[in-house]
């Protein structure tokens, strides 16, 4: 039934960033001297980092670090002043290149007969480096920065459908974002499964507002549905 396999990477193959994120709002909160929670700080910071993204597609295009630094001084404001923004994008730096494996994803790509290809809303080399630390038989990628689009725009799934040589309806879409993976997958005619992570800091998605055809908890599970298949 499939062709290809495209799997989100960050809170799909390897864990999501929930726990970076609140490090680094807890360092910034304590630097500060803050009087919000770093929970209200990652929660506010998010929304912005969302609203970025959203409208940072072809000539708007910014990498992810560079939104991470931008829309962390506009949380913040007038508390920016004198402050260096880019020192906590790199604690998040710091993650995006050696998160935390998922489990069972050795195990599941291995048993994937098809070609499997990341796409990720990523700079490129943070990808490309954790795909090395941890070992991960992946030969292709496609990123945000390597399309100047971030899913659920149509561009980097174009992308991807292009270097695989797939029509989209013979791929299926693996990913933790009912917005971003789901919904732009949906939108390309991509069979979607979305990876419900109960760790997910935050999506601006809703269970209803896409169809979801197939649902996972865990990356192993994949195998049942591309049995069925």
């Amino acid at each position: 039934m499939f062709d290809a396999i495209f799997f989100d990477f960050y809170g799909t193959l390897v864990t999501g960033d929930r726990q970076a994120v609140e490090q680094t709002c807890a360092s910034v909160v304590e630097d500060l001297g803050l009087s919000m929670s770093p929970s209200e700080l990652a929660t506010a910071w998010g929304h912005r980092f969302f609203e970025a993204i959203e409208n940072a597609n072809g000539a708007t295009f910014s990498t992810l670090f560079d939104l991470e630094v931008d829309t962390l001084r506009r949380t913040l404001g007038d508390r920016a002043n004198g402050v260096d923004a880019s020192k906590y994008a790199k604690m998040l730096k710091a993650y995006w290149q050696q998160p935390q494996l998922a489990p069972h994803v050795h195990e599941t790509l291995k048993q994937i007969s098809v070609p499997v290809c990341v796409v990720s809303n990523a700079d490129t080399e943070d990808v490309l480096h954790a795909i090395k630390f941890h070992g991960l038989d992946i030969a292709n990628v496609v990123t945000s920065e390597d399309t100047r689009s971030y899913k659920p725009h149509a561009a980097i799934f174009e992308h991807a459908l292009e270097k695989m040589k797939v029509s989209p309806e013979r791929v299926l879409h693996v990913g933790d974002s009912l917005h971003s993976d789901v919904g732009g997958a949906h939108q390309l005619g991509i069979t979607a499964c979305w990876i419900d992570r109960i760790d997910r800091i935050m999506d601006i998605g809703k269970v209803g507002h896409v169809p979801i055809p197939h649902k996972i908890s865990c990356i192993k599970e994949l195998g049942g549905i591309l049995a069925a298949a």
